[in-house]
């Protein structure tokens, strides 16, 4: 198996977080979310990772070769944005015969047992995962009768189904795949100048193509502050773990203080992560994460993000802030 990972986009609902790193390297629950999505591909013993970067795509680079060291990954540059369905394309000259493939967009943290693919896909020829939601309005949604997929509306007006697609799709045979995806190309099939995936499996349920949408576990929205603090409390849950130095604190859990940071005279939780080279002092912070190398001290805090190397002091505020910034507040 080969796995893609579109990890190109500015990212423009998460700032100012990402206007100075890749959106897939932004904190929830102690970790990157690139490094949450990486740790549940890992069982799957892929031959190679295949990213699509932008002009962000040597952090990502640095951060691979640090945390997954031993994993085979290769890098292909987003020049042109002309949609996911063309960054996937990029990915075709390393694709061959034989390979399977899985596709995983990263502004989602996901929960699925994707070691059960095999059994899954038996008897159909990939898998588009779904998850069933109340505003499927916002979604492009699959279609299904009699367990396979039969039609994929975006954003539908009327009730027509409630399972979303996630991000998350399975191709048992790769090479055919990429074949559809530069036809879709070829015949410019485009939603506002850009190609989009749906149009893809839709030409290959009409060739006959079979598709199941199974329902993963839980679906964890990064794409903006709101949501990325709801992913960090969801994630936290039932996980308490202080990797750090905690001094004359009281943590509520669930807390995770990575090593290297610090917390003197502070009250921190529920749901607050901290991360490594950081330190709060004198402070109370809840429902709030606090990235690397940032200084808080001074303040109370909720619903908030610290970006990179932030430095703040004063009084009680509701911040979300980018990397990079120094604030002091006084009285």
């Amino acid at each position: 198996m080969k796995i893609l990972l579109p990890v190109a986009g500015k990212g423009t609902r998460l700032r100012p977080h990402t206007h100075t790193k890749a959106k897939s390297l932004v904190h929830v629950a102690g970790k990157t979310v690139l490094e949450h999505i990486i740790s549940r591909l890992i069982p799957l013993n892929a031959t190679e990772f295949l990213f699509i970067t932008d002009d962000n795509g040597c952090q990502v680079q640095e951060f691979m070769q640090c945390v997954f060291p031993n994993l085979n990954c290769r890098y292909i540059v987003q020049k042109d944005r002309k949609g996911p369905a063309h960054a996937v394309s990029l990915a075709s000259p390393y694709i061959n015969k034989g390979d399977d493939l899985l596709i995983v967009f990263n502004d989602t943290i996901f929960d699925a047992d994707l070691t059960r693919i095999p059994s899954l896909c038996d008897g159909c020829d990939g898998l588009i995962y779904s998850k069933e939601v109340e505003d499927y309005q916002r979604f492009g949604v699959n279609v299904v009768r009699d367990g396979i997929i039969v039609d994929m509306v975006e954003k539908p007006d009327t009730l027509i189904s409630k399972l979303a697609q996630v991000g998350l799709y399975y191709l048992k045979d790769g090479l055919s795949f990429m074949e559809y995806l530069e036809k879709t190309i070829h015949a410019c099939e485009t939603v506002k100048g850009e190609y989009y995936l749906p149009a893809v499996f839709m030409r290959m349920i009409r060739d006959g193509l079979k598709f199941r949408a199974p329902e993963i576990d839980a679906w964890l929205d990064c794409g903006t502050p709101e949501t990325l603090l709801q992913t960090n409390s969801y994630l936290l849950a039932g996980r308490h773990h202080n990797h750090g130095e905690v001094v004359d604190s009281v943590l509520i859990e669930p807390v995770h203080i990575e090593k290297g940071a610090v917390v003197r005279g502070s009250i921190l939780g529920p749901n607050v992560s901290v991360a490594a080279g950081s330190v709060v002092e004198a402070s109370i912070l809840k429902e709030t994460i606090v990235n690397s190398d940032s200084h808080v001290s001074n303040i109370v805090l909720h619903h908030s993000i610290l970006g990179d190397c932030v430095h703040l002091i004063g009084g009680t505020r509701r911040m979300n802030i980018g990397d990079h910034s120094h604030i002091e507040m006084e009285g």
